[in-house]
């Protein structure tokens, strides 16, 4: 199902609160089936907020879905094809909300004249890169405070895309 009134646009420096919010939502309840409240907490001890958050956000492409103005999901690209975030709001979720800002980032990517896009997947977000064409390359394991998680370095070649 598909939301037809989630907008997709740039991110805007007043929504890095509400942002950070969505980002610990999704990792709190949007990720329970897949990591442990440990993992989770390790993952994301509390809604990031601030400077730095918004200066994370600010230095990547950041594409926002915004339901009636209000921010529900976000995505950010960096310069090299790094998706280094992609969180949607649990109530959100299994919306098409994701999608629509993957396809939109996609396209940003492409225009920019990328060849690939990489990144680093939890168990979640391995399964929807994957039906869009991704592959893994590895299973990695990283330490947060003492706790370890497993994600999966993954990546897609643009230039392969519409060929075959």
């Amino acid at each position: 199902m598909t939301d037809a009134l989630i907008e997709i646009g740039r991110f805007e420096p007043a929504e890095a609160d509400a942002l950070g919010v969505i980002y610990y939502r999704a990792v709190h309840e949007g990720a329970a089936g897949a990591y442990d409240a440990s993992q989770r907490h390790a993952w994301a001890p509390k809604a990031p907020s601030g400077s730095d958050w918004e200066a994370r956000l600010w230095a990547q492409h950041t594409l926002v879905a915004r339901d009636a103005g209000r921010p529900v999901g976000f995505m950010t690209l960096d310069a090299g094809g790094h998706i280094d975030l992609a969180f949607v709001d649990p109530d959100f979720q299994r919306r098409g909300v994701g999608g629509r800002l993957y396809d939109r980032l996609e396209a940003l990517a492409m225009d920019a004249g990328l060849e690939r896009l990489s990144s680093d997947a939890s168990h979640l977000v391995r399964g929807f890169f994957e039906q869009r064409g991704w592959q893994v390359l590895r299973e990695q394991r990283i330490e947060r405070a003492g706790v370890t998680l497993t994600n999966f370095a993954m990546e897609k070649r643009l230039t392969d895309v519409g060929q075959g």
